[in-house]
């Protein structure tokens, strides 16, 4: 075992594991956030395996297509839950800044021991659609769509 898989098993427990168990439970504000974070969790972890087992074709080809497509998720769930988020949306700011620091972090890491060529440039693409759709599902779920108008919706949902 190597220090980047041991990076990697320290993320599945320390990282994604509370993630999934926030997306699993608790109020629909926190379980959305929660996806998004673990989303970005599960990818950094990818990228690490693939150094850590030095296979970075298919490690690296999940990590983009889950950097792709994982904010994609987080924005249809605050499309789908916006009334609910107009009522009661996330709180927490912090997390959008240790999300772009965590993939900043890997990444640089990553940059820093890989050779130039393809692997370098996916990490490098990896780690911009992290951070960018990482910024704009955390403002979604902050200003989900249908704005403060439909807060009052909100609470007709939630007292029936």
């Amino acid at each position: 075992m190597n220090g980047w898989l041991l990076a990697a098993a320290a993320g599945l427990v320390g990282g994604v594991a509370p993630a999934l168990w926030g997306a699993a439970t608790g109020p629909v504000r926190r379980r959305v956030g929660a996806q998004n974070t673990a989303t970005l969790l599960v990818c950094l972890v990818l990228m690490l395996l693939a150094q850590g087992y030095a296979r970075p074709g298919a490690y690296l080809d999940a990590a983009l297509l889950l950097a792709l497509l994982g904010p994609a998720g987080t924005l249809i769930y605050a499309r789908l839950f916006a009334a609910e988020l107009a009522g009661d949306p996330p709180r927490g700011r912090i997390t959008g800044a240790l999300s772009v620091l965590a993939a900043a972090a890997v990444v640089t890491a990553l940059c820093a021991v890989t050779p130039p060529g393809r692997a370098t440039v996916k990490t490098v693409l990896i780690g911009a659609l992290l951070v960018a759709g990482n910024l704009v599902s955390t403002a979604a779920l902050r200003h989900p769509p249908g704005g403060p108008d439909r807060a009052g919706e909100a609470e007709r949902v939630r007292h029936g």
